[in-house]
């Protein structure tokens, strides 16, 4: 019975944990140009944390690099171009600014992608870490040409 047990404790299976030097960071592009924002904000969030990999370990940075271009141009369901409305506080009285979904898609359409993905991302040192690898442009034209970015369809079967 005690040789049993000893067998059975060496034929144990370790845990697989990732290490730096293992992982591979990849850029990927993402054509945003008629995309539902919720859906493609679900698989940029899924890019950026790796789990579409096999070594995704949760809190370990396992995910690519994303560059969003033609940000400008998505789309939403329903009446949230005006019902859906962003807030920013100054930290001054009376500094709240409210701008709707409409407004902030020809100021700053960058800012609608990026707030989205936050919201799915955790809101600790990781998330903060994960959020610094997505690049945002409102335009066809990025400065990533020399990572080579692999173009990814999204929602395009």
């Amino acid at each position: 019975m005690l040789h049993c047990r000893k067998m059975e404790k060496d034929s144990v299976e370790k845990t697989y944990y990732p290490k730096a030097g293992e992982m591979t960071s990849e850029w990927i592009l993402i054509d945003a140009k008629g995309q539902n924002l919720g859906r493609l904000a679900t698989e940029i969030a899924s890019l950026l944390l790796g789990k579409h990999k096999p070594i995704f370990t949760p809190g370990v940075d396992t995910g690519d690099y994303v560059v969003v271009v033609n940000c400008e141009h998505i789309q939403v369901t329903g009446n949230k171009m005006e019902e859906k409305i962003y807030y920013r506080h100054s930290l001054y009285p009376g500094g709240l600014k409210a701008i709707s979904l409409r407004d902030q898609l020809n100021k700053h359409p960058e800012r609608v992608i990026r707030s989205a993905v936050w919201g799915m991302l955790p809101k600790n040192k990781y998330g903060h870490k994960v959020i610094k690898k997505l690049k945002i442009y409102a335009g066809p034209n990025h400065s990533h040409g020399a990572q080579q970015p692999k173009p990814l369809a999204i929602g395009k079967e």
